[in-house]
């Protein structure tokens, strides 16, 4: 009697649910985030673009003398970038070694600006610029690191600003080189 009743009772029927761990995301399987621009973006970004432009905009404000009113600006501008470089190798490092700059604000920009990309050259750039997991409830290290990329353009936007008051023609050199012509205009007029 016992073994007929097992086989008339019904059985629950199981529900199709997928596994739990079907349902949690993989950082490396999320899509890249559209506004955050690639590692290697970045860093030509910060070691062609930005660096070429400081060296410009440097000349200036060393021939500055300090007596000038103009130069206590320039200064200040000049070590909020340094600042923002810092900010950029502190976000993108994945050590913790400490980064002593030297104290001449010249090469403490070039050493801050070279630890920021020596930090971006070690990030992992498959993953980076994706979107965290939800399930960990954190926030990509890649929007933070996207901020103080921009906040080094912005300062070197006003850096560029301060120093176009010595010397007007700074937007022609900082420009140079951004246009070759293959073949150079005629001087005679066309028509």
């Amino acid at each position: 009697m016992l073994a007929t009743e097992e086989a008339t009772t019904p059985t629950p029927e199981r529900s199709e649910q997928p596994e739990p761990s079907k349902l949690l995301e993989k950082w490396s399987d999320n899509e890249r985030m559209r506004h955050v621009p690639s590692v290697a973006w970045i860093v030509d970004k910060l070691d062609l673009d930005l660096r070429k432009k400081v060296e410009k905009l440097w000349l200036p404000y060393s021939d500055l003398p300090a007596s000038d009113p103009r130069h206590a600006p320039m200064e200040a501008e000049l070590r909020a970038l340094c600042r923002s470089f810092d900010r950029i190798a502190d976000v993108a490092k994945r050590t913790r070694g400490n980064h002593h700059p030297p104290n001449d604000l010249h090469s403490r920009i070039d050493s801050s600006l070279s630890h920021a990309v020596a930090n971006l050259n070690a990030a992992d750039a498959e993953t980076f610029g994706k979107r965290f997991p939800f399930q960990t409830f954190e926030r990509s290290n890649a929007e933070p690191l996207w901020a103080a990329v921009l906040s080094a353009i912005g300062h070197v936007h006003r850096l560029v600003t301060l120093v176009r008051e010595i010397d007007p023609e700074i937007d022609e050199r900082i420009y140079e080189g951004l246009v070759n012509l293959h073949e150079p205009l005629r001087r005679e007029p066309i028509a």
